[in-house]
Parts: C-alpha cells; structure tokens; sequence
C-alpha cells in the first residue's frame, strides 16, 4: 500500500518531495523581488521558488515554481496565517504571520542599487511579543535544479560556502544549519521575542567579496528605494500608481532594459500551449513604461526607455527586433525544459519574437520620442533615430506583420494606426518642412487603413480579413490618430463595449465562436486602455469605473499578470506584466486630469 501525505504519495524522489513541500501556489499569492538585473518570487511559506542568476536571461537557480529543485524557505515552524505587504514605494516585502501565540514577520529583499554579477538576497526575521520558531531551508541548483550544491563548507565564523554549476554561493546567518540528504541545508532557528536575525545570500558567477554587513545593505536598500520611486500624489491612486513604478523600476536593469515579466512558462490558460519566456526586453513595452513615467513630468524610466530603445534602432536599424535582452543581444530560440513546468502550463525556454516583424512597435516608438521632445529629454542620438524609424515605416507599412498580439502575418489595423499616432506626434517637434513630410505620411497610413479596415457600422475591425473589433483599437485614438469625435472612433469603442467587455474586464478579440472567457482571459491592458477610451471622450464615471475593477484584479502583494480569469477570479500568465503595471501608472496620472479630447456629440 502507498502511504499518502497532504495528497502526494509519501515516497517519491527528491523533486516530487520538494514540490510536496512547497507546491506552487495560485498566481495572486506571489510577491516580487526585484533590482533590476533579475527578479525573484516569494510565496506564502516564505519560499522564495524562483530566482534566475546572475541575471534575468539566466538559467533558473530557484526553479521550484516550474516543477525544478530549488527553493529557499523561511517561515514559521508552528501553525499560522500568511499576510503581507510592501513598504510603500518599495519592492521590499513584508511577510507577515499570525500563529495561534504570536506575529512574527520576514523583511526581504534583493540588495539595491544592484551588484550586475552578484544576486543578494536578504531576508530580516522579526519576532513580535512572544519567542517564535522558524524553519530554513535552502536548496540552491543552478541550470534549472539540475546541479546541487557541491563544495559545501561552513567557515569558522559560521559562514556557508558552496558552488552550483559555474556559480558561488555565500549564506550568512545560518551557523547552525545542517546539510541533509537531499543536499539541502536545513536550519531550526528560535527567535526572541522582540529580537531579530539576519540571513543574507549570495550567488555570483564571479569571485565574491568580503561578507557585507546586513544593517548596511538594508540601510541602502531602503534608501535607494525612496529615492528611485516617485509619491504621485498627483494621481487618482498614489499607492498604486507608486507600487506600478517600484515594479517597472525594479523589472529595469542599469542599461535602460525592462523585461516584460519575471517569470517563464507561466500559463495563460491550462494546456492550451500558451506559454511564453519573458523575461526579455520588448520595445513597445518599454514605449509603454516611458510614456507612464511621463505623465506630468519626466521622471527616469523615461531616460532608461529613450536610451534603451535609441541604442537598438541605431544597433539594427532595418533589422530592429520586437525584443532583445537587457544586454542588447537577440532572445534564444525556443525550446522547452525538461522540467514539468507550473501546472497547466509548460517550462518553455526562448521566444520566438526574434523572428517577427511588428509594425506597431515604430509607431509606439515614435510616440516615446515626441514625448520626451515635449520634456526636452531629446539626445541627438534619438533625434537620428526618429529617422530611422519614419525611413521604417514608410518602406514597411504595407507589408503584413505580427501586430501588438505577436499572432500570424497580416494587415492589422492597429499596427497601421499605432504609426499614425506615432508620425503626428513627433512632427509637431520638427521645423515645418520635415514635419509636413511625416504628416502626409500619416494622412497616407491613415487613408488606406480606412479604405481596408472599416467596417459597415463603421468601426475599425481588426483586419481586412478579420472582420470583428480589437480592443487595442482603442488606444490610436488616446494616442492622436484620430479625434476622439471622429465617428470611426465612436463607433469602435461602442463595439468594445458591446462585444467585449464582461463584468468590469475587457478581452482583447473574440478568436472565434466561443463565448468570452471560454478561449482566453480578459487582458489587463484591456481594461486600462478602456479607461483611457471612456476619458478621452469626457466620460469619467465610466473610466473610473474600468480602472477601479482591473486595478483591483491582483492579491496581497498588488501584482498583475497579463490576463484575468473572470469567472475563476485568478490572474493568468508571466508575473507580474510589465506593460500592465505601465498602463495603470500612466491611467492612475491621467484620470487626475481633464481628457484632452472630449468628444463634440458625447
């Protein structure tokens, strides 16, 4: 007879006993720690389950989160309830448990400003009135929990030493740990009541240096953040449009490059062979944080987009890519790891964006320029850039591409209006001559999409040969394509509405004759971009109304993935979305303020 344990047979082999241990948990529950040169998850057991080092675009080292080994664990030895929170305008997490006795809570971070080839995990165990027991467990295997700790010593002073791979590992605080059989270091720790202990990690593909000190990095730490992120006491939603830019800070490494999402694999519906890598630098997302972080005045991730975004277009030029790696280079191919991936989903490896063409991109970069014309953040070096990608648009707007959903080639609507927007706002930066040249190619886009791509109602569709609405239809308008009475306009937000939206969210397309919610979840974007619509056309109950319900669509640690599960109420896909996070930052700032555009027949 198979005993079983909590619903797993109780024998099994060291990485079924890890995921017994430490199961995956549904996606709200997770918290984000992040520097900017890679990002970690932390569920409610206090187990950090996925972290990839020394950087973003490396193999996993804490892979528990997509069936690997690897985890490190802190929490209460004893029976609890699991809570948390940031420190405000911080990605420092607070887990917070209640036991039957007492509150004891673990402070935890990645060292910031951040070390480019050293991961720092710091982790402050704080008691509250009563003594407390934890237990620790680290398990670090690099490539993807396919290599375990070997080397292992401890030092006089109670220090662990370890390699992993070709990498080092260093763990302070844990002296009396011990190493057990699966090759884990495992430590019972009591704390006194009132007191606190230390533990701090770290893992390099370089020579370490000396120990740090604990109070000194957490010191920094905090510093670093209340300078980095701004108040936005301007907004509609301070707390979250705060908590949107830490995430978009922390998701943005030192070169300018912000990563779409933390995470791989994670599923966007159950065995539906959705699952994406992306953990890489997608253009038109990083146009989407730098316009958020622009609002109303510039503030530094519009720098980091300008630079990141100008160094690729004078790199490639014609041969721009939809993504890259915060190093500039191309994403791998696609391949999947021989790992079980989180449930419903599939470990895939790569992203084969690296192969597409997506015209909307230029439009939104076009966008990032004029904004940052309007603050007077131009470089020259982006001032030859805008040429670039006019000269791009004009050679490639009637070519077939894989628009802002990366589906097949073809004529999409959107990618077509997106270079629209994109051309008239940047000809207003120029003298009259030039400027005029980028309008007339506007009118030109502008012209034939309507010869193509209205349809009898007259709304936009989504293609000549897709004859439903596309809420990303939507945002061209927001943008400057076209007036918000301009009827085209009118008639395609009410068709949105129409079609749909469902109790508060909004879905991107239907993608056939299933009802909505039954093919994919509603998208996050969607619903912010909706906001947006409803302001444009002076419509501000309405547009409070989509912010609130998406904004509210996350768990305790205030994160949003890409798409929602409406029925099941569960967030879906890679952790946390970074273009999400951009959209509710710049919504938050843009409800504060009167639409530029109300609508004549409103």
């Amino acid at each position: 007879m198979i005993r079983f344990v909590a619903g797993y047979p109780a024998t099994v082999n060291d990485e079924d006993q890890e995921w017994r241990q430490f199961p995956p948990h549904v996606l709200r529950e997770y918290a984000l720690l992040a520097d900017g040169e890679r990002g970690a998850l932390c569920g409610p057991l206090g187990d950090i389950a996925w972290l990839c080092a020394p950087t973003w675009a490396d193999d996993a080292v804490l892979s528990a989160l997509i069936g690997g080994r690897g985890v490190y664990s802190v929490r209460p030895a004893v029976p609890c309830v699991w809570g948390g929170a940031y420190e405000p305008g911080t990605l420092i997490w607070r887990s917070r448990w209640v036991t039957t006795g007492t509150i004891v809570e673990c402070r935890d971070a990645l060292a910031y400003p951040a070390d480019p080839r050293r991961v720092v995990v710091l982790r402050r165990i704080e008691a509250g009135e009563q003594d407390v027991a934890m237990r620790v467990e680290l398990d670090v295997r690099g490539r993807f929990g396919t290599r375990s700790l070997r080397e292992v010593h401890r030092d006089d002073d109670g220090t662990w030493t370890a390699r992993t791979g070709e990498l080092r590992v260093r763990w302070q605080g844990a002296s009396d740990a011990r190493l057990d059989e699966t090759g884990r270091l495992v430590l019972d720790l009591p704390v006194t009541a009132g007191r606190r202990h230390d533990l701090v990690l770290e893992i390099s593909d370089q020579p370490l240096p000396s120990p740090p000190d604990p109070d000194r990095l957490w010191t920094e730490t905090a510093h670093s953040w209340s300078t980095a992120v701004p108040p936005f006491t301007g907004s509609v939603a301070p707390r979250d449009a705060q908590h949107s830019y830490a995430v978009l800070r922390g998701l943005t490494s030192d070169g300018g490059g912000m990563v779409a999402a933390a995470t791989l694999g994670l599923p966007e519906r159950a065995e539906a062979g959705r699952n994406y890598d992306y953990r890489y630098v997608w253009l038109r997302d990083q146009c989407y944080a730098g316009l958020a972080a622009s609002v109303d005045e510039p503030h530094p991730l519009l720098d980091d987009a300008l630079a990141f975004v100008t160094a690729r277009v004078l790199q490639d030029g014609d041969r721009l890519l939809p993504a890259y790696r915060t190093d500039g280079r191309p994403p791998p191919k696609e391949r999947t790891l021989d790992l079980p991936g989180y449930p419903g989903g599939a470990a895939v490896l790569g992203n084969h964006v690296r192969g597409q063409f997506q015209l909307d991109a230029l439009g939104e970069i076009l966008q990032l320029y004029a904004t940052a014309a309007g603050h007077d953040r131009l470089t020259s070096d982006a001032r030859q850039a805008i040429d670039v990608v006019a000269d791009l648009i004009a050679r490639k707007w009637d070519e077939p591409d894989a628009g802002v959903w990366e589906l097949e080639r073809a004529w999409w609507t959107h990618s077509r209006l997106a270079c629209v927007a994109g051309l008239r706002s940047v000809a207003r930066h120029f003298p009259a001559g030039r400027a005029a040249e980028l309008v007339t190619l506007a009118d030109h886009l502008l012209t034939e999409t309507a010869g193509r791509c209205v349809d009898s109602r007259g709304a936009w569709r989504r293609s000549p040969a897709h004859d439903h609405v596309d809420t990303a239809l939507l945002l061209p308008p927001v943008r400057g394509a076209l007036p918000a009475d301009d009827p085209r306009t009118l008639a395609t937000l009410e068709a949105v509405r129409t079609e749909l939206t469902q109790d508060g969210y909004v879905y991107r397309f239907s993608p056939d004759h299933r009802p909505l919610g039954d093919a994919e979840g509603a998208f996050l974007l969607c619903g912010f971009v909706m906001a947006l619509a409803e302001w444009q056309q002076g419509h501000q109950v309405a547009a409070f109304r989509w912010f609130e319900r998406n904004r509210a669509a996350c768990g305790p640690p205030g994160l949003l993935a890409e798409e929602y599960d409406v029925r099941q109420r569960q967030l879906r896909g890679n952790l946390p979305q970074a273009f999400v996070h951009g959209l509710l930052l710049e919504t938050a700032q843009r409800l504060a303020g009167p639409a530029h555009g109300e609508a004549s027949s409103a």
